[in-house]
């Protein structure tokens, strides 16, 4: 007996209110797996994935591409069977799997979604311990589903790959410091050109054309201007000596990035300093409750992660309670899954204060907005070489700005030039014998 259900936008956090359906990942007529993304969402936050709560065949799409609907909307509907055995269902289970594979073997078409993992196959793999760089994908585009991952494992290639997993990181020999560029560390090469409305086809003689304003830029504009409105800003920079923090990293950052296998950046350093001020002076660490000031317990970062289209502030959570290297870690994943698009609403949510760090794109002086509702947000800028005078003499020595916007009805100049000064003393006192763990 074969019953139809339907498949609604689920409540993913709870200020969002809609979504936008980007790519139908299946089509009717397709099967579907329990789990497996049948959607690409874009929220106000972050793209996700609609995983699909039941197994069937999709037989309608009721939400085109490019489409916004409320949370709880019908997106689709899919045909179930109601009361089959499991030995009925296996030999279509059994079809299905060998014509994917077949299909895999003898198409070298479209691979467009072969990097692109639901949450479900990325917890599969760990649980098995498998690279998805491994496995064969036999879904749209390319793509890596639950079936694939299981038949990996079941062939016995993943315990080869799980040895190999488990082997230090060491990285090639040409990896080299040289090969990082010093600036513009969140931009691809060849950045993307953005999408141009079909509009400005009939405006091609006025020199003007029309980007379409996605629903992330749309919060972006709504959130900026929130903050901008209704908080008043002050602004504060500070000057900080980092010249033993530069020696201390040249030091390490080689064995760091044979140990973890990810770059040992300065913006590690920083967010321990800006941490450990942060609980010299919890009221940094606060919003406003209109009649109260909220000061939260929690010391959670915001990290801003830039890309060509947007900018994310994915949450370091727990801040205080992380080393060096367990900041660099968390830095290195947020940033990279951030340039990849796969933040989820998790990461994004409970921030307490924000970080950013302009200087990786040659900033010297910044007037940062503040991530509202937050009371401040600061910004490290680029580290350069000035003549510094000392004891009466001119010696040359790395230095760096730090730019702090604040909220002037939480915060007053005296308080947060006494928490500049404690990050400034914090980064000014690293040196050789700093612990990395």
């Amino acid at each position: 007996m074969k019953s139809v259900k339907e498949i609604v936008i689920p409540q993913l956090a709870e200020s969002l209110v809609s979504a936008t359906i980007d790519k139908w990942l299946k089509q009717p007529g397709d099967r579907i797996e329990m789990y497996e993304p049948i959607c690409e969402l874009i929220t106000d936050k972050v793209s996700a994935e609609l995983p699909s709560t039941i197994a069937g065949t999709l037989v309608e799409i009721l939400v085109g591409n490019g489409e916004t609907v409320p949370v709880g909307t019908p997106v689709c509907r899919v045909e179930t069977e109601v009361a089959s055995s499991e030995a009925a269902q296996a030999p279509d289970i059994a079809k299905s799997v060998s014509t994917n594979v077949n299909t895999d073997s003898t198409d070298d078409g479209d691979k467009s979604m072969r990097n692109r993992f639901s949450p479900a196959v990325q917890q599969l793999a760990a649980e098995h311990g498998v690279r998805l760089a491994d496995v064969p994908g036999t879904g749209l585009g390319g793509r890596i589903t639950r079936k694939d991952i299981l038949a990996y494992v079941a062939s016995g290639a993943g315990q080869a790959s799980a040895t190999a997993a488990a082997r230090p990181v060491t990285p090639p020999p040409s990896t080299t410091v040289s090969e990082v560029r010093s600036s513009g560390l969140h931009l691809t090469e060849s950045p993307r050109t953005p999408t141009v409305s079909n509009q400005s086809a009939s405006n091609a003689g006025r020199g003007e054309d029309f980007i379409d304003v996605s629903p992330i830029r749309s919060a972006i504009a709504r959130n900026t201007m929130l903050s901008v409105n209704e908080i008043p800003h002050g602004w504060m920079m500070i000057e900080v000596d980092v010249t033993n923090l530069v020696q201390l990293r040249n030091k390490v950052k080689d064995e760091f990035m044979k140990r973890e296998g990810i770059n040992l950046t300065y913006l590690a350093f920083v967010l321990k300093a800006v941490v450990n001020a942060l609980k010299d002076f919890p009221i940094m660490n606060s919003m406003w409750g209109v009649d109260k000031i909220i000061v939260k317990r929690d010391i959670n970062i915001s990290l801003a992660v830039g890309t060509e289209e947007s900018v994310a502030t994915p949450v370091i959570k727990n801040a205080d309670h992380k080393t060096i290297a367990g900041l660099a870690r968390e830095i290195d994943d947020l940033a990279r899954r951030g340039r990849e698009g796969k933040l989820t609403l998790s990461d994004m949510q409970g921030g307490t204060f924000t970080v950013n760090n302009t200087g990786s794109f040659g900033s010297i002086i910044t007037n940062p907005i503040i991530n509202y509702p937050q009371a401040a947000i600061l910004t490290f800028e680029s580290i350069v070489k000035r003549p510094v005078v000392i004891n009466d003499m001119i010696a040359i020595r790395s230095m760096a700005n730090m730019c702090l916007s604040l909220d002037h009805r939480v915060l007053d100049g005296v308080i947060c030039g006494r928490f500049l000064q404690r990050v400034k003393d914090n980064l000014e006192s690293f040196n050789q014998d700093t612990k990395l763990y």
